[in-house]
């Protein structure tokens, strides 16, 4: 059996390791010319971390974290308005969590590919043929691949979906924020940040600034707007819109690099009735972005492959697999896009007396039971993996 994978994300590569593991022929096809850099800092615990330590990634995964002590938000001239200790995420984690660049993430998953998974980059999917028991896809370098089943694990604007279930207008939920995240080298910033995610104190708005050690630092952006069309300068648009704050920020501005080097997105989440349709279907972002504001994407989506390999190689057809992938996958994915969509107001709270709440709240956070009451209110509740087939 052969399953093409379009997408050489988070969700495609564990897809392409438990796939292999199961015996499957894998090719993995990714539209971008090679690996790419950019993205968010992210917190990797949950189903996702449970799953990647069964595929013998978790000492890779620890190698690469970036130790991080606490959450600190900060006035315009950089002074703590409220901190929680990270300790207390990592308590809401289950204790097991490490924090690490999203292309870190793949990165592990890219380099210990098991034997036999061809990856092929340049190999964007241009257009997908249904047959009774197969399907036959074409790629941009005009080659086509056969398969006995394709999934779509390329992300919120997927292609796969596109060609196959329709438009994104209708399953793209948008939630009202824009976001944005680059990198850059600032031995300054970095040592102002090391060991802290940095988060401005404002309404509306609001700037993260990671020291990564080296000198380098990763920086994230995200604000609120009616409109979610994207600006055709994402650059220019960051400067105006966050030009006016202090700290640091205008030196994280200062050191945007061109457009086509920024992550510049919408905040949604992809909400369909159906994930399969016939020998194909749709994993991670593609079929169930959860967004920002949720948190443990990365995580659902190795846990999601793990769970579509295993009810694939635990049932009689490539369509019951199918069927039982969805029906215990998908609570769990609906669980935490409304956890997103409820703490929206503390992620980035829309008002100044907002601000103030939350940092009185957060200054409560050493009072016995509060700490783990408010890891939960910003973060939301661990998921489960909705159970894995043996």
């Amino acid at each position: 059996m052969k399953v093409a994978i379009a997408g050489a994300g988070i969700a495609g590569l564990a897809l392409a390791h438990r796939m292999r593991a199961h015996g499957w022929e894998v090719v993995v096809l990714e539209r971008a010319p090679g690996p790419r850099d950019q993205g968010y800092m992210i917190d990797f615990f949950g189903p996702g971390f449970d799953a990647a330590e069964a595929m013998g990634l978790a000492p890779a995964l620890h190698a690469r974290a970036h130790p991080i002590d606490e959450a600190t938000y900060v006035d315009g001239d950089g002074r703590p308005t409220a901190r929680l200790t990270f300790a207390r995420f990592v308590a809401g984690g289950g204790g097991r969590l490490v924090s690490l660049l999203r292309s870190e993430l793949e990165a592990v998953l890219r380099e210990r590919l098991p034997a036999g998974v061809e990856l092929r980059f340049g190999a964007g999917v241009t257009d997908v043929r249904p047959e009774p028991d197969r399907v036959e896809v074409g790629l941009a370098d005009g080659s086509r691949v056969r398969a006995d089943l394709l999934v779509g694990a390329d992300g919120i604007h997927s292609t796969v979906r596109g060609l196959v279930f329709g438009q994104e207008h209708r399953f793209l939920r948008y939630l009202g924020f824009h976001t944005a995240a680059w990198q850059f080298d600032d031995p300054v910033v970095e040592a102002a940040t090391r060991h802290r995610v940095c988060l401005t104190d404002t309404p509306q708005r609001q700037v993260g600034i990671y020291g990564l050690g080296g000198g380098r630092v990763a920086t994230f952006t995200v604000h609120r707007t009616p409109d979610p069309a994207l600006p055709a300068d994402p650059r220019a648009a960051l400067r105006a819109e966050y030009g006016s704050l202090g700290w640091l920020v205008p030196r994280a501005l200062a050191a945007c690099p061109p457009p086509s080097e920024v992550f510049y997105d919408q905040v949604a989440q992809i909400e369909m009735p159906r994930w399969s349709h016939g020998r194909v279907t749709l994993l991670g972002d593609a079929c169930g972005a959860v967004s920002l504001l949720a948190g443990q994407g990365a995580s659902l989506g190795v846990a999601g492959a793990d769970v579509l390999a295993a009810q694939l190689a635990a049932a009689p057809t490539v369509e019951a697999g199918l069927e039982r992938y969805e029906r215990r996958w998908r609570p769990v994915v609906a669980h935490r896009q409304a956890t997103g969509r409820r703490v929206a107001r503390w992620f980035l709270p829309a008002t100044r007396r907002q601000v103030l709440l939350r940092r009185a709240v957060l200054r409560l956070s050493g009072l016995p039971g509060m700490d783990r009451t408010i890891v939960r209110a910003i973060v939301g509740e661990p998921v489960g993996s909705g159970g894995r087939a043996r």
